[in-house]
């Protein structure tokens, strides 16, 4: 009966937790400043989900192709015919590296990720993305917030031992993506979710304070900005 009460105490409070992340909004934050040759008007970005994991992705304009250029001369052309979306996410390297299917689900990445993993940037080009799929949501940012996004993601690429960024040999799921190192440690508590969070508030966006899954993220950025 003690086990069952303190099971019961335990989901409890990680179901707490989890709708307290939610509800308690976390604001924009200053951000990396990145400067464009034509700020413009706002841009629309896409939040790409499934149910473990969500991606950003960006208009494949000549500004973000510029500011991700080494992303095209370390690995992964970006300039290439037909690309309108450039899609960015950053994870653990075992989990992302290992498991392009859920039919490659193995228990060590997957200890690795909610232990202590590197982590890694994963990039992908993309042509139309159907912006009304349950999957995606559009968001609509200032030119400053879109700028200092690209600038707040640009700097998470980490450099390698000879001072390069380019990316991981012989590692992709298909000829249109690439995995590039990335700064940080990837756990339990500071996932992909939480990173996507953070970069869009780089963005001037407000999230829920810790939102570790992508519904919870979904929920706080709907209850928490206008629409």
């Amino acid at each position: 009966m003690r086990g069952l009460t303190g099971l019961a105490i335990f989901v409890f409070g990680l179901v707490f937790l989890g709708v307290l992340g939610i509800v308690v909004p976390r604001g924009p934050s200053g951000g990396a400043r990145a400067d464009a040759a034509d700020p413009g008007a706002a841009r629309t970005i896409l939040l790409l989900s499934n149910p473990i994991h969500t991606d950003i992705a960006l208009p494949a304009i000549p500004d973000v192709l510029k500011a991700f250029g080494f992303v095209s001369t370390g690995g992964l052309e970006l300039d290439y015919p037909g690309v309108q979306w450039v899609i960015f996410g950053w994870g653990s390297r075992r989990f992302y590296v290992e498991t392009p299917n859920w039919a490659d689900l193995k228990p060590g990445p997957v200890v690795a990720a909610l232990t202590l993993d590197r982590s890694v940037m994963h990039v992908a080009r993309a042509g139309h993305i159907d912006t009304q799929a349950p999957d995606v949501r559009s968001l609509s940012l200032s030119a400053n917030g879109f700028w200092n996004m690209t600038e707040a993601i640009r700097q998470d690429f980490a450099l390698r031992e000879d001072g390069s960024r380019r990316a991981l040999e012989g590692v992709s799921y298909t000829a249109h993506d690439a995995f590039f190192p990335a700064k940080g440690t990837f756990n339990a508590l500071n996932g992909c979710n939480t990173w996507t969070a953070r970069i869009l508030r780089d963005g001037g966006l407000t999230t829920g304070w810790w939102t570790p899954l992508p519904a919870g993220l979904l929920w706080s950025i709907g209850l928490h900005n206008s629409p």
